[in-house]
């Protein structure tokens, strides 16, 4: 593995825990140190870090506020 993708690994604490959890990166990254934009890619959809991801999760907690407001009401 090249250094600057083992330096991208460990600044990222989420990519690093992954990668520990998904050991058959290891191979692909070795052979092909560009795939390292697919494994970020798949980290984020696992852990849910996408845009579209934290757009619901506010969406659920706006709904959550709304039910307690008309609990209280």
């Amino acid at each position: 593995m090249t250094v600057d993708t083992q330096i991208k690994i460990r600044s990222n604490p989420n990519l690093y825990h992954y990668l520990r959890e998904n050991s058959n990166w290891y191979k692909e990254l070795n052979r092909h140190p560009e795939m390292i934009r697919e494994l970020d890619q798949e980290m984020r959809s696992y852990y849910k870090l996408n845009i579209t991801d934290r757009i619901d999760r506010f969406g659920q907690r706006l709904e959550m506020i709304r039910t307690f407001m008309d609990i209280l009401n």
